[in-house]
């Protein structure tokens, strides 16, 4: 037993590096986002379109990572992965080298750096393909599975932290931000993924199921994982999980860092000050899932997930209702890694607050989802990545109602009724009623 144990440290170790890695890149398209922004022409809906080209691509790529999981294996999909990350992320950074100027034709650019984040998200798609089956067996499914992804996902939320931050930094002076302030930022992706590639290469993954993956694409299957209905509605909780996680910390971003006199209206303050606030929300899920982490052998993933939607609700409604006007000295993690305080409105910091609830809704859901479907979880974590797209799909809808209402306030209704199916989801949905399904 105890060997067993240590030989899955390295696998461990990589699967939280590459949960990191997902979360460095996707995280990217929020402070591009308020570049674009301050572009001649971007509504609030197109500075959402990068994080949508990201997410986009699951929709693609979720069924064809789930096959190419089942069938090539762990290791191979994680470095054709990052291969692909590598180009996703050079074709952003192109984006940034072409010459520009303020009130110059934007669209080009605007298109490549599209083009970019589309390629960047069939990778985030083919990793979290690996990283989240891969962790739920380490862990041995049930709450120890749930655990060791809500470990991971500490890792993830903590290279979320500092993107906002970073990129707040890096834009400095917002009303002459250009494609060109987020070039440190890509060099630095593209370098993670380099090393990445070199220390998985040389590392050793298990491959579960592998036997059965040689054998099973030569039959064909009576059932598969959508033959399960807790399944089928986990794949909508998940659907709509990714675009609450999203949806609240790019429109506070946009929220803040709008003008004003805007056409709609924000808060008007500095970028990186703004980045700072956004990266306390991405912080406090890192403190969540380690919270989660360490209560999952105690709590099911089913009572976490009840209690986080139901206190998710509470926190967004008090938010949307409560006036800007009303502020608050909020702490806020810095980029020096430090603790200080900005000024935002008390409905920001609630919001902020969310974090801490969609830290473990992920790792919840997943485990939830799977949990009895056994063979067909390969499958089933490729049809996951499928409905990943929701995180590109609740913002634009998000920043529509923005644009409609002319009010950030009010596209947060999006998310109360998508938090609202996540508490039915964790009450009902979730039980398997298909456990004459063979899973063998």
């Amino acid at each position: 037993m105890n060997s067993s144990k240590k030989s899955n440290v390295l696998p461990i170790a990589m699967m939280f590096a590459l949960f990191a890695m997902i979360s460095f890149v996707t995280g990217l398209s929020n402070p591009m986002g308020v570049i674009a922004k301050q572009q001649d022409g971007i509504l609030n809906w197109m500075s959402q379109l990068g994080n949508f080209a990201n997410f986009l691509a699951y929709l693609f790529m979720g069924l064809p990572a789930g096959l190419l999981l089942k069938r090539k294996g762990y290791k191979f999909t994680a470095l054709t992965a990052i291969a692909i990350g590598i180009l996703g992320v050079g074709v952003m950074l192109i984006s940034g080298l072409i010459p520009y100027q303020k009130g110059e034709s934007f669209t080009f650019i605007f298109s490549v750096y599209l083009a970019g984040a589309f390629i960047s998200g069939f990778s985030m798609c083919m990793l979290n393909t690996v990283v989240n089956p891969m962790l739920n067996t380490l862990g041995g499914g049930g709450k120890k599975g749930n655990q060791l992804i809500q470990f991971g996902g500490s890792l993830n939320s903590m290279a979320a932290t500092i993107v906002p931050i970073l990129g707040g930094y890096l834009i400095g002076d917002i009303a002459q931000a250009t494609m060109k302030n987020a070039v440190p930022a890509l060099l630095i992706a593209i370098g993670i993924f380099i090393t990445a590639f070199i220390v998985l290469a040389a590392v050793a993954i298990p491959e579960p199921h592998s036997r059965a993956a040689e054998t099973d694409h030569k039959k064909k299957e009576k059932y598969n994982a959508m033959s399960f209905r807790h399944f089928v509605f986990g794949t909508v909780a998940i659907f709509l999980y990714v675009g609450i996680e999203v949806g609240i910390p790019n429109f506070m971003n946009l929220f803040l860092t709008n003008a004003a006199d805007a056409d709609t209206p924000g808060m008007g303050i500095d970028a990186g000050a703004a980045g700072t606030v956004v990266g306390t929300y991405w912080f406090l899920m890192l403190i969540g899932r380690l919270l989660g982490g360490i209560l999952g052998g105690k709590y099911s993933a089913k009572a976490q997930l009840i209690f986080v939607s139901t206190l998710g609700m509470v926190l967004v409604a008090a938010g949307i209702f409560l006036p800007a006007s009303i502020t608050v000295n909020m702490p806020v993690f810095k980029a020096d890694i430090s603790f200080g305080f900005q000024e935002v409105p008390v409905s920001v910091m609630l919001f902020a607050f969310c974090g801490l609830c969609t830290s473990i809704m992920w790792g919840g859901i997943f485990n939830l989802a799977v949990e009895g479907i056994g063979k067909f979880t390969e499958m089933g974590a490729g049809i996951f990545m499928v409905m990943v797209v929701g995180g590109g799909v609740l913002p634009l809808i998000q920043g529509a109602v923005a644009d409609i209402t002319v009010s950030y306030m009010a596209s947060y209704w999006v998310i109360i009724a998508a938090l609202a199916y996540l508490l039915w989801y964790a009450v009902a949905g979730c039980k398997n009623v298909n456990k004459d399904i063979p899973v063998e």
